[in-house]
């Protein structure tokens, strides 16, 4: 019988990229989490291909993913990502419209708006790495953006319609 061989030792590298899959895993349970406390199944909400998660909350839909940011040293970041469509951006008083979009960023804690490259639509969103995250901060972010989108889409709709439709 050969005695075993005594396997390598783990690259620094391996080891931290091992911790950064178990936080994404523990964070994506998390998220499935949330959306069937709400009554939502992952069959009606999760998208495979996309790796997201959709829903509508009031006049809102939320959409929900994580997003991996890699590094030229070989390091990563994942990032909780939520993200919430409100309008178009209106054709006529974009001065008022811009400057009361800054306003909101200041007012509206822990979301921030923002334009989508390439497109014109204006979206409240969330960002956070997701080092650390538990589940009750994890719920707290997707509720805060879920409150915001619900109230300023329409808010926003009204306030600037978009008259050249």
């Amino acid at each position: 019988m050969e005695p075993i061989k005594n396997p390598a030792p783990a690259r620094p590298s391996d080891v931290q990229e091992a911790a950064y899959n178990e936080q994404y895993n523990r964070v994506t349970t998390m998220i499935q989490h949330y959306v069937e406390s709400i009554g939502l199944t992952k069959e009606s909400t999760y998208n495979p291909k996309n790796s997201n998660w959709l829903w509508k909350n009031g006049s809102a839909t939320i959409e929900v993913f994580i997003q991996t940011i890699h590094f030229p040293n070989g390091s990563r970041r994942d990032y909780l990502r939520i993200f919430s469509p409100l309008l178009e951006i209106p054709a006529n008083n974009l001065l008022s419209f811009y400057r009361h979009l800054l306003e909101l960023n200041d007012l509206r804690l822990g979301v921030k708006l923002c334009i989508a490259p390439k497109t014109q639509t204006v979206y409240a969103t969330y960002e956070r790495d997701i080092r650390g995250m538990d589940y009750q901060e994890l719920t707290t972010c997707i509720v805060d953006l879920e409150l915001w989108a619900d109230e300023l889409d329409d808010q926003l709709k009204e306030q600037f319609p978009n008259w050249s439709n």
